[in-house]
């Protein structure tokens, strides 16, 4: 029996406690999607448990948002309507098993997010899951799966045409520079750049962020501009009600400040560091 079969057979409750459970007993090798789907299903579960809140009285809570970051390798791996599918399969799978963990206590979830992100700091096979209780520390809605927007796909697809089939070719972003992301000493993860211009903050339902960074209410939802000009100088220009500093100086607000790879950009809990491509990569 397969995995889908398996799943199916759980929620429609027929005598499977954990349909997770019986793929992993199972023998026979299982497909590369297989393995993946259920180790991060399994990893996310294990976040729910450990997140959920049940107030006396009332109902149960949970992380509106997981977002599973994976290594570049497997990030390339899981990419279009790949990436789709299994984000998809695991909101799916997850929110039944939501149900079940909060037992007879409502459930105060109506949906869960799951997004796929990179962190560049981890090997090929390994990734981890961080919960994300945005709506209940800001007031902001939960962030949605990425979308290309419409001028993205205007730059980077060109359409060939041949013999009445079209076919669309997505050229690859290329990647500028990343950025390190710390917080408390930590570093979170490394973010691949591949726009002159990026937006950095909490970002919301109306405002929309190229970097966000969530879990601080102090960020604002805007809270800094990033750019690096046509002579690979970068520039940093100060949104937020709360103060932007670099190297530990306070930057002025809506003036654009020079900044150098390495330097030391700490937005309220986070310290961002810009990390240059070598010649060789560039």
């Amino acid at each position: 029996m397969g995995l889908l079969e398996s799943i199916r057979r759980w929620i429609d409750g027929v005598d499977i406690d954990d349909p997770l459970a019986e793929v992993d007993e199972q023998k026979k090798p299982r497909r590369v999607w297989e393995e993946f789907f259920v180790r991060i299903a399994r990893e996310v579960e294990a976040v729910m448990q450990r997140e959920m809140i049940t107030p006396p009285g009332g109902p149960t809570f949970l992380p509106r948002e997981y977002i599973v970051f994976l290594s570049n390798e497997d990030d390339k791996e899981w990419r279009g309507d790949k990436r789709r599918a299994l984000e998809q399969g695991l909101r799916h799978i997850l929110s039944e098993r939501a149900r079940e963990l909060s037992g007879k206590t409502q459930l105060a979830n109506k949906s869960f997010v799951i997004e796929l992100r990179v962190d560049g700091t981890l090997n090929k096979g390994e990734f981890r899951v961080q919960p994300v209780w945005e709506e209940h520390e800001t007031g902001s809605t939960t962030v949605t799966p990425r979308v290309a927007r419409a001028e993205e796909l205007t730059t980077h697809e060109d359409s060939t045409v041949a013999e009445g089939e079209a076919t669309v070719v997505r050229k690859r972003p290329v990647e500028l520079y990343s950025v390190e992301i710390w917080r408390n000493g930590a570093r979170q993860q490394v973010v691949p750049i591949t726009k002159p211009e990026i937006t950095i903050g909490r970002g919301s339902r109306s405002v929309a962020v190229d970097l966000p960074l969530t879990g601080d209410p102090e960020v604002s939802r805007l809270h800094a501009v990033l750019a690096r000009d046509d002579k690979g100088r970068f520039w940093l220009t100060h949104k937020g009600r709360n103060p932007t500093l670099v190297n530990g100086r306070e930057v002025a607000r809506d003036e654009p400040t020079p900044v150098s790879p390495d330097d030391k950009i700490d937005i309220c809990s986070f310290t961002l560091r810009i990390q240059a491509k070598r010649a060789s990569e560039a």
